[in-house]
């Protein structure tokens, strides 16, 4: 009975997180802190801080991977799993029937959804100057982002990004040696190294056997799982980085058109709770409720095998000189990888005229300057597409 007495508050203290964390994955480890470290207790600062560390080495999304790390800490692998759907849930049905609205009416052609795609201007571009600042400090890592932005420019497919991540990582595997790490603190996590090696087992089976199998099938379900497991195992430095690997997938094949794309993007930035949830928008954008249930679990899997798969080793990892050179240049791909999604398809279908850039600006200005919450951003948004509309 305790055993679930612990799920059913796991599940209830995650789902008020997903009902109210806006502002992307940094804003929602700062209520992950406040609610798990200071509120209630459930985990000391060096072991939050140790989780944290984590989903920054991983690809996938950072606080949904922080998340599930505390619910594994809290009731087992099962913890981990209703931490999860509590987080995601809220954000995925919002977006799910945003998508089936969409669908449905010819909402699409209106100026709301234009100022949806000014909003997701704004906001890649906010999340390019935030990210630069930590990611780019130096020559070296800008050297690697402007190489990013240059190769994804000219060559725009799929294999092209997971090209430059993995470039990058070798590069900042021989450029950054000599990183030191002087934390000596030890978390221990309730995974046995068995579960653990088995998972990664499924991980890469996964991402090399999918793949090949598609090609010799004409399922579109087996297509739509295959993308989006595909992102969520190259998505390195937070939400915002799915946006341009999804774009590839989806885009110029013909799956979804670049004004549905960038509409649910805009959209995804009103609703609470993990960016990874646009995949919930696409999957039924282009299959249907069913589709987005199943975009969503398979953009999410990569992160929880890799998790599960890693936490047992995780405190070898951290202190390796080698691995923490060779995430720095990983890191410093995603801001040329999120500088590339900006201008390809961002800026080049949403700024026609002088009065988007005038929009643009002005929510720029309130996520940067003033503050405001994205939710404000995004209905200000919303409104002055409207007004360009009727101008």
């Amino acid at each position: 009975m305790n055993r679930y007495k612990s799920l059913l508050e796991i599940f209830w203290v995650a789902s008020r997180l997903g009902l109210t964390s806006f502002g992307g994955p940094t804003a929602h480890l700062g209520y992950f802190h406040q609610m798990y470290v200071q509120k209630k207790k459930w985990l000391d600062e060096k072991t939050y801080a140790d989780l944290v560390a984590l989903s920054q080495f991983l690809p996938g999304p950072a606080s949904s991977q922080v998340g599930i790390g505390i619910g594994i800490l809290r009731a087992g692998i099962m913890g981990g799993i209703i931490s999860f759907v509590g987080f995601t849930l809220p954000s995925v049905i919002a977006l799910i029937l945003f998508a089936l609205l969409l669908t449905g009416t010819t909402i699409g052609d209106s100026g709301l959804i234009h100022g949806l795609k000014i909003v997701a201007v704004a906001v890649v571009a906010h999340a390019i100057v935030q990210m630069a600042k930590s990611l780019t400090p130096d020559l070296k890592r800008k050297t690697i982002a402007l190489f990013a932005v240059v190769i994804t420019l000219f060559w725009q497919t799929p294999f092209t990004q997971v090209s430059v991540i993995l470039i990058a990582a070798l590069v900042g595997y021989l450029l950054y040696t000599q990183q030191t790490h002087h934390d000596e603190s030890i978390s221990k996590f309730a995974i046995s190294k068995k579960t653990a090696i088995f998972s990664l087992l499924i991980f890469f089976i996964l991402i090399i056997l999918l793949p090949i199998i598609r090609d010799f099938s004409d399922s579109y379900w087996l297509a739509l799982f295959d993308s989006f497991y595909r992102s969520g195992s190259f998505v390195f430095g937070g939400g915002h980085v799915v946006l341009p690997l999804l774009e590839q997938e989806f885009v110029p094949s013909g799956w979804i058109s670049d004004e549905a794309f960038l509409t649910g993007y805009g959209a995804t930035q009103a609703v609470p709770g993990p960016l990874f949830t646009f995949s919930a928008y696409l999957g039924t954008i282009m299959m249907g409720w069913k589709g987005g249930l199943v975009a969503t679990f398979a953009i999410f899997l990569p992160a929880f095998l890799l998790l599960i798969g890693v936490l047992p080793f995780w405190d070898q990892l951290r202190h390796s000189s080698k691995v923490k050179g060779a995430i720095m240049g990983v890191n410093a791909a995603v801001i040329g990888l999120l500088i590339s999604a900006f201008y390809f398809p961002i800026w080049t279908s949403t700024m026609i005229t002088a009065s988007d850039f005038a929009l643009a600006a002005i929510l720029f200005f309130m996520l940067a300057y003033w503050k405001l919450p994205p939710w404000v951003v995004v209905i200000s948004g919303a409104l002055g597409g409207i007004m360009i509309g009727l101008i």
